[in-house]
């Protein structure tokens, strides 16, 4: 289980936090778990299989380029984005690949790399097969991994290949929206206030400023550069980058009483369409859901007058608290429940910590979140040609328009609603369970086939 805001909002590289977080992280536990072994300097060759949604959609989602990025020793968070290709480039030109930057094996990701969508381990929809081999084709270690989510990898013991902060016991814990208004009942403390006493179990009262804020930087970084980037998204489909456009027409001022919601749908979008670019981008809880809190912030740096980077921080902590009771109760993967275990969670999330900067007690915060996952229930993941662009782009705009309709609808209350977040969360994991397999990140339902490419 995560237990930090700090695991939830990673820093990465896009199209995907499962597809491509995920599997570099993987690939890099395997290569490590051979030198750790003693093995490593023995192997000539590693073959590696994609199952289930990452092999049905592994091309789109760049599946294969990070986990050969993860075998020479590379992570999400400090790969160059810019240098990806030239790395890649001389692995498929010379066929050979360096384990952790340092030992040389023969590698042709034609014969070396299988995605087999058909196959479906029982664990989970997306799961990966690593085999290392000596020089005389001897099986020197198997590993199996499991990519879970915004970038969470589980072996096949169900450890975490990068392990959860631990800590025993926490001040304030809590795994429910229930567990979280109680905790904030005794403390006399807001929701944010329970997920920083928390944090502080882990890091100083200052780290903990510093580095949510390091965080928001990497968001602004990424909205400016959607916003200055145009062109074509790289994959076949030829969607045009629209955020660089739509800034230019918005800057020119309008009188439309509507005009700050084309401002949110553009943060978005220019987020979206830098993840699906493979940029740099801060899971949020996933990359295909990358873009609608950040948007929400910008709406709350550029529209609210009484905006902090203290109020910043209270927000990330209050959606982190969200994120995590959705995590530890159903589902952030969209190869698990489909979309609304990604844009509905980033949405509720997003609408929680809104709320909780405008003011909003512990229960209005909790309604909130509520209101925003409710109304994403059975939203199905179905990327057409296996790209995070349609309908994936444009959602994140639409869902961090209705994150704040959410908020204003919980701000408008009194806090007290009929039905619980942690019904609303119970009912997402049960339509996730419900959802036809091609609906949940395969591209063999929906969208996905009823639009023809061109």
């Amino acid at each position: 289980m995560a237990v930090s805001v700090f695991e939830l909002f990673s820093i990465g590289i896009g199209p995907s936090s499962s597809h491509t977080v995920g599997p570099m992280r993987a690939a890099n536990a395997f290569a490590h778990a051979l030198e750790a072994e003693g093995t490593i300097a023995a192997t000539r060759r590693v073959c590696v299989e994609l199952l289930g949604s990452l092999g049905a959609t592994g091309r789109g989602h760049h599946s294969d380029r990070a986990v050969m990025l993860g075998l020479m020793g590379l992570a999400p968070e400090t790969v160059d984005p810019r240098a990806v290709d030239s790395l890649l480039e001389r692995v498929r030109q010379s066929h050979r690949l360096d384990l952790i930057g340092q030992w040389p094996i023969e590698f042709d990701e034609h014969d070396d790399l299988s995605l087999i969508g058909a196959v479906v381990l029982p664990r989970h929809p997306n799961a990966m097969v690593f085999r290392a081999f000596d020089g005389g084709g001897t099986l020197l270690h198997k590993g199996t991994y499991y990519s879970v989510g915004g970038g969470f990898v589980l072996d096949d013991a169900d450890h975490e290949v990068v392990p959860a902060e631990h800590v025993e016991p926490l001040p304030l814990p809590f795994t429910t929206g229930a567990e979280l208004l109680a905790r904030c009942s005794e403390s006399g403390r807001g929701v944010s206030g329970v997920m920083r006493a928390n944090e502080e179990v882990l890091r100083t009262p200052e780290e903990i400023e510093s580095g949510l804020l390091a965080i928001w930087r990497v968001m602004q970084s990424c909205v400016r550069a959607g916003c200055e980037t145009p062109g074509t998204l790289p994959g076949g489909l030829s969607v045009r980058r629209r955020a660089s456009e739509l800034r230019t027409q918005l800057e020119k001022g309008s009188d439309d009483p509507l005009h700050v919601l084309d401002w949110v749908s553009l943060y978005a979008l220019a987020v979206n369409e830098e993840n699906a670019a493979g940029g740099r981008v801060v899971t949020a809880p996933t990359n295909g859901a990358a873009g609608i809190i950040p948007a929400v912030l910008h709406y709350y740096r550029d529209w609210v007058p009484e905006a902090t980077d203290e109020g910043v921080v209270r927000f990330l902590l209050a959606a982190g608290a969200i994120g995590l009771i959705v995590k530890e109760n159903a589902s952030i993967s969209g190869a698990e429940v489909g979309c609304q275990g990604e844009v509905g969670s980033a949405c509720a999330m997003a609408a929680a910590g809104l709320t909780e900067v405008m003011g909003g007690s512990p229960e209005q915060v909790e309604n909130a979140a509520e209101i925003a996952m409710e109304h994403n229930l059975g939203l199905t993941c179905d990327p057409i040609g296996g790209l995070v662009q349609i309908p994936c782009i444009e959602r994140n705009a639409v869902a961090a328009v209705k994150a704040i309709a959410a908020s204003r609808t919980a701000l408008n209350g009194d806090g007290v609603h009929v039905v619980s977040l942690d019904q609303v969360i119970r009912t997402m994991r049960q339509t996730g369970a419900d959802m036809m397999s091609i609906y949940k990140e395969t591209s063999l339902g929906g969208l996905a086939v009823n639009v023809i490419e061109c």
